[in-house]
C-alpha cells in the first residue's frame, strides 16, 4: 500500500518512504499545559491519531514510533502559577491530566512516547552548546540566540522572504540581538522563576529548541513525519528546521511536514483563547454531545482545509452515527474486523477522510465491514441502547413509556408469528411519526 501525504516543505503530495520501514517515526507538537485545551486544539490530536492507525495497519502495529510532546515550561505557565500562587508543576499536572482526559473522550490513543520539556533540559543545553560551537548561536546578556543569518536555508519551509516573515510575526526587539529575526534558545530566570543550571547561567529554554532536542533525543536526527497545526509553520517549525539542520550538519529534521487547518467558530474566525471564542471538549460533552460526534465532526473535512464548527455540523454527525449504530446493533467487546480496502485507500491519499466517510456509505449494509471501518476511524461501535444521545432523546420523549410498551407488544407478536398484529402496531407508530429499526439486538424506535 502506497501512502501519499501533502508535504508542506515541497507543496506536493509525496510518497511516504520511511527511512527505516521497521521503525517509522512521527512527532506531533502537543499542548502547552497552562489552561484547558479547546476543541480546535484537538484537531491535530485526532488527525494524527487517524494517521498513526493507518501507519500501524500498513507497516505493522509495532513498526511505528509515535511521539507527542508536552510543553510544561513556558512563560504562560509561569504566569498562571504566579496568579494562583502555586508551583508550575501544579498547573502543568492539572492541565495535562485534563488534556489526556479530553483526548480519551475523543477516542485519541496515547502515543508511544510523550516527552516532557522539563525532563529533556540536559538535551536542550547540549544542543545549544553544539550550535554555539558550530557558529550558529551566540550568548548575549544571559541569553543564547540562534543566528538566523548563519543558516542559508532559513525560510525554506515557509517559503517566504525573511523580511516578510518578520513583518508577519511578533518578533521581540532587543539590543543584544545581532538580527531582529534571531530567536531565543535560552533565557535567564530570576530567583522567583523556574530555572535550570547551564553554561550561560540559571535559566530556561526557548520554545523552539525544546521540540528539536526532544525529537533528537527520542526519535533521532531525521524523522519521517513531523506534524502540527498550520499556525506552527512559522515561526515554530521554521525555527525547528533551522536549528536542527545546523546542529546536525545539514541533516533535515523531517522528510515530510504535515499541517492541519484551523477549526473556525462563529463568524469564521479561527478558534483561539486570545479571541475568546473557544469551546472545550468538557463544554461540548456537558451540552449533550458525545465524543463520537465530536471526533466525527473533526474528521468530516479534509484535514488541511478549514473546518466550520457549529451545531449544524454536530447535528449532521449525530444523525449519521445514529444510522450506523442502529445498523450495527450490539457488538461484542474486542471484536474488530479489518478495515475495508476502500477506506484504507481513501486514507492513504493524504488522509482523505471525506472520501473515507463516503466509502462507508457504500458498505454500510455489510455489518462486519461497517464495524471494521468505524473501529479503524476510532469510533466506538456501540449498540443504540448504549448510545447516550440516542437513549437520552428517547427517554426525554413524553410518550416514551407508551412507545416502549408498543414496541414490546410488537416484539411479542412477531415471536408468535402474528404478522398482522405486528404490522398493525408498526403502522400505528408510523402514523405518530415513529420509525422502527429491527436489528440483532432487538427493535428500537425514534421519531422520524
Amino acid at each position: 500500500m502506497t501512502i501519499r501525504l501533502y508535504n508542506t516543505a515541497t507543496r506536493t503530495k509525496d510518497v511516504l518512504q520511511p527511512i527505516n520501514p521497521d521503525r517509522v517515526t512521527m512527532y506531533v507538537c502537543g499542548p502547552t499545559v497552562y489552561g484547558r485545551a479547546h476543541i480546535g486544539n484537538f484537531r491535530p490530536a485526532v488527525v494524527f491519531d487517524v494517521l498513526q492507525r493507518l501507519l500501524r495497519h500498513v507497516y505493522g502495529p509495532d513498526k511505528l514510533v509515535y511521539a507527542r510532546n508536552i510543553t510544561d515550561i513556558d512563560d504562560k505557565i509561569m504566569d498562571q502559577a504566579r496568579a494562583e500562587g502555586v508551583g508550575i508543576e501544579v498547573i502543568t499536572q492539572r492541565y495535562e491530566a485534563l488534556y489526556l482526559e479530553d483526548a480519551a473522550a475523543l477516542g485519541v490513543e496515547r502515543p508511544d512516547l510523550h516527552p516532557h520539556a522539563t525532563t529533556s533540559i540536559p538535551a536542550m543545553v547540549d544542543m545549544i552548546a553544539l550550535l554555539i560551537a558550530k557558529g550558529h548561536a551566540y550568548a548575549a546578556e544571559g541569553h543564547v540566540l540562534f543566528d538566523v543569518a548563519s543558516h542559508g536555508g532559513y525560510g525554506s519551509l515557509s517559503r517566504r522572504p525573511l523580511d516578510e516573515m518578520i513583518a508577519g510575526a511578533r518578533v521581540e526587539v532587543a539590543p543584544y540581538k545581532k538580527n531582529p529575526a534571531d530567536f531565543v534558545l535560552w533565557k535567564p530566570s530570576s530567583r522567583d522563576q523556574a530555572g535550570w543550571p547551564s553554561p550561560w547561567g540559571r535559566g530556561r529554554p526557548g520554545w523552539h529548541i525544546e521540540c528539536s532536542a526532544m525529537i533528537a533525543e527520542s526519535l533521532g536526527q531525521t524523522i519521517d513525519i513531523h506534524g502540527g497545526g498550520i499556525d506552527l509553520t512559522f515561526p515554530h517549525h521554521e525555527n525547528e528546521c533551522a536549528q536542527s539542520a545546523c546542529a546536525h550538519d545539514g541533516a533535515p529534521l523531517a522528510n515530510i511536514w504535515m499541517h492541519n487547518g484551523f477549526l473556525n467558530f462563529g463568524g469564521g474566525e479561527k478558534m483561539s483563547k486570545s479571541l475568546g471564542n473557544v469551546q472545550t471538549v468538557g463544554d461540548l460533552l456537558a451540552a449533550g454531545w458525545t465524543g463520537d460526534e465530536l471526533r466525527l465532526g473533526i474528521l468530516s473535512a479534509q484535514y488541511r482545509q478549514p473546518l466550520q464548527w457549529d451545531e449544524a455540523l454536530l447535528t449532521q454527525m449525530r444523525g449519521r452515527l445514529d444510522k450506523w449504530l442502529r445498523k450495527l446493533g450490539d457488538v461484542p467487546k474486542g471484536v474488530r474486523p479489518p478495515p475495508p480496502p476502500a477506506l484504507v485507500e481513501a486514507l492513504s491519499d493524504d488522509l482523505n477522510t471525506p472520501a473515507a466517510l463516503a466509502a462507508i456509505a457504500g458498505i454500510e449494509q455489510d455489518r462486519e465491514a461497517l464495524l471494521g471501518a468505524l473501529a479503524f476511524l476510532g469510533l466506538p461501535s456501540l449498540s443504540p441502547e448504549k448510545s447516550r444521545h440516542a437513549h437520552d432523546m428517547r427517554s426525554a420523549d413524553p410518550d416514551a413509556a407508551r412507545f416502549d410498551a408498543l414496541v414490546a407488544e410488537r416484539t411479542a407478536a412477531r415471536k408468535a408469528k402474528n404478522w398482522a398484529e405486528s404490522d398493525r402496531i408498526r403502522d400505528a407508530l408510523a402514523a405518530e411519526g415513529i420509525s422502527l429499526e429491527d436489528g440483532p439486538a432487538g427493535t428500537t424506535w425514534r421519531r422520524a
